[in-house]
């Protein structure tokens, strides 16, 4: 049975509803194990987001009411839920939605696809239009093959191949990137996207502000890593399930105020 939604409504952190749901979550994550402390890659995704909400504001009225609730029906149960939105405006009727990720593989943009495309179906509750975005930092994505194939080659390898830029976006088409935020488009089968440097990050927040000592995390385990409980009890507009350069468990807890 598919998927549908209803009873959406946008609402911000103090909103006594949310405030249960993540005083509910807190108690759930008392009983389990111990996640590892975030790594500097973590932290520093953070930081790029909060400098890149901080630029859309100077582009955007942005919205404080980033928390989506809204009420999930699947297998005759309904459910609700929320999500918190990294950044959203509303001019002139649009609402537009902004997925902010820093990450090293271009896999990170099939998720943010998959969810932005469900967080606009919910939020076409509420508007008619609704346009979306994706901001993402380049942290080390392989442009192409031959550079996927290169660092696979060298000394201290990744554990896994990453997918290279090209070839995720001739895989999504819908996928449509922009130099600038006044080519967005609120089209129903465009996401759009901008992409970041280090550097550009660096430019917004200063060096001194943000985490930038990578190498140690550049060859951690990938065994100590907790994998996200099949069933969170928390949906964030950032939850990457596998994705090693968004951590979404280390999100969820910060985004409740667990860490």
């Amino acid at each position: 049975m598919a998927t549908s939604y209803a009873r959406a409504r946008l609402t911000t952190e103090d909103d006594r509803r949310y405030q249960a749901y993540v005083e509910k979550f807190k108690l759930q994550r008392k009983n389990q194990k111990a996640i590892r402390p975030p790594r500097q890659r973590d932290i520093f995704g953070g930081q790029a987001e909060a400098a890149l909400r901080d630029w859309l504001a100077t582009q955007l009225p942005l919205d404080e009411r980033r928390i989506l609730e809204y009420e999930e029906r699947r297998h005759r149960i309904a459910q609700i839920k929320y999500r918190e939105l990294d950044a959203l405006a509303i001019v002139d009727g649009v609402a537009w939605v902004f997925e902010i990720k820093a990450s090293r593989t271009a896999s990170a943009l099939r998720r943010a696809v998959a969810q932005l495309n469900e967080t606009r179906q919910i939020l076409h509750l509420l508007f008619h239009r609704v346009g979306v975005t994706i901001l993402l930092v380049d942290t080390g994505i392989p442009v192409d093959s031959a550079a996927a194939d290169a660092l696979m080659a060298s000394d201290r390898p990744p554990p896994r191949r990453p997918e290279p830029l090209d070839e995720v976006l001739a895989a999504l088409p819908q996928l449509q990137r922009i130099d600038d935020l006044a080519a967005r488009s609120s089209s129903d089968d465009q996401v759009n996207l901008m992409l970041f440097s280090v550097n550009d990050i660096i430019a917004l927040a200063g060096a001194e502000n943000l985490a930038l000592d990578w190498e140690e995390d550049d060859f951690y385990d990938e065994a100590d890593a907790e994998a996200l409980p099949e069933a969170s009890l928390f949906a964030s507009s950032g939850d990457d399930a596998d994705d090693e350069d968004d951590n979404p468990l280390a999100a969820a807890l910060r985004k409740a105020g667990l860490k």
